[in-house]
């Protein structure tokens, strides 16, 4: 047995994203554990090096990591020629120019999403990677959660018959700042930084749907702003520009409807912070992060409507919990290690930025739909 070793350049790594989900829990973990299993039996090991702009930042995690390269010097990072793969968690606003950067030293790219922020931005991103004959990735998490790896097999099995429709709850209450402290970084409320649910979480809606149940055809959407000020990592008072919940109805191919509330100003009152509804003429079943229930037609109780006696029926009796057949690990290191091995074995991997370039097509056919208080068929996006 062989051991190869990668070295990946990973830029953004002090926020919170890319220092909980891709540094410790993906990469370190990798690491620890002795690297990823190749198909032949041989590993591949992982060998990171920080990018960032705070030097003591930097040097601090790479010294409670064990991490023996870091630097705030991207342009000789990228020079570099021993480490092949770079990785962005760095700001929307500021990933655009770091990828075609990239691209020019001939890297293979995995990058977290938005790709950009903008259709055309993220084409000529596209564009540039395939001219430059480089490999792409782009974060495509929830597929490679448990709950939504159950459903898919559900799916696959033909225990929903036909898919009728689709229906999901995501969010939170964040906090304002102005006593309990926030939850998620400024800017995630501010337009003029990047900040927005729709740009946030309507990429993450579109490859869901793709991967699960059909191509978006259309949506009608709603994006507004519940909480117009909030407070800042030093208590400062802002004003919210960006939107913080967004209302939309996807229709998907093949005549399935999807419905999504994506909201940070939301109690939630369900078992996960993320759940879907999917309906069949067969079956339903509810997934989220971990879990997925399912309910088939023999099994589904008849109610009657009668507002003058009392629900006596437990609904949620009537659903079982579909097991756990395998291990499933950390959603995000397990698309990490996918692209590795994808990357390794010289095959594309699935979820590339024209993938991320679908997200960015939802997001401006939402906020055109929000914008104009209309239906907007996917084809007027798409160049």
């Amino acid at each position: 047995m062989s051991t190869h070793t990668v070295r990946i350049l990973m830029n953004g790594v002090t926020g919170r994203m890319g220092y909980r989900q891709h540094l410790v829990r993906s990469i370190l973990a990798i690491r620890d554990d002795g690297g990823v299993e190749l198909p032949d039996g041989d590993r591949l090991q992982v060998e990171p090096v920080l990018l960032g702009r705070n030097e003591e930042k930097l040097a601090t995690l790479a010294r409670q990591h064990d991490i023996a390269e870091w630097t705030t010097d991207l342009t000789a990072a990228l020079a570099d020629d021993t480490a092949p793969i770079y990785f962005d968690a760095a700001t929307t606003q500021a990933r655009k120019s770091a990828l075609l950067q990239a691209i020019a030293a001939g890297k293979d790219i995995y990058t977290e999403k938005p790709i950009a922020e903008s259709v055309t931005d993220g084409l000529e991103l596209a564009d540039a990677a395939d001219a430059a004959g480089v490999m792409t990735g782009v974060v495509h998490d929830k597929l490679y959660l448990p709950g939504l790896r159950k459903l898919k097999r559900v799916i696959d099995s033909g225990f929903f018959g036909r898919i009728l429709s689709v229906r999901g709850e995501f969010g939170y209450w964040v906090f304002e700042g102005d006593g309990i402290p926030t939850q998620r970084p400024s800017w995630n409320y501010r337009t003029e930084d990047g900040g927005g649910m729709v740009l946030d979480m309507f990429c993450h809606w579109n490859y869901v749907m793709e991967g699960l149940f059909g191509a978006v055809e259309a949506v009608t959407a709603k994006a507004v702003t519940h909480i117009p000020q909030r407070w800042d990592e030093h208590g400062e008072p802002y004003t919210a520009t960006a939107d913080d919940a967004a209302y939309g109805i996807f229709e998907l191919e093949g005549g399935i409807i999807a419905q999504m509330n994506s909201s940070w100003a939301v109690r939630v009152e369900r078992k996960e912070l993320v759940e879907f509804q999917v309906d069949g003429t067969h079956g339903s079943a509810v997934a989220g992060l971990f879990g997925c229930r399912v309910q088939p037609r023999v099994l589904t109780p008849r109610p009657v409507w009668d507002p003058d006696v009392p629900t006596a029926e437990d609904f949620r009796s009537h659903w079982s919990e579909v097991p756990d057949t395998e291990t499933f690990g950390n959603g995000f290191r397990a698309q990490w290690e996918q692209f590795l091995i994808d990357r390794h074995q010289g095959r594309p991997h699935a979820y590339n930025f024209r993938s991320g370039v679908r997200g960015l097509q939802l997001v401006e056919a939402g906020l055109r739909s929000s914008a104009e208080g209309r239906r907007v068929a996917m084809k007027e996006v798409i160049p």
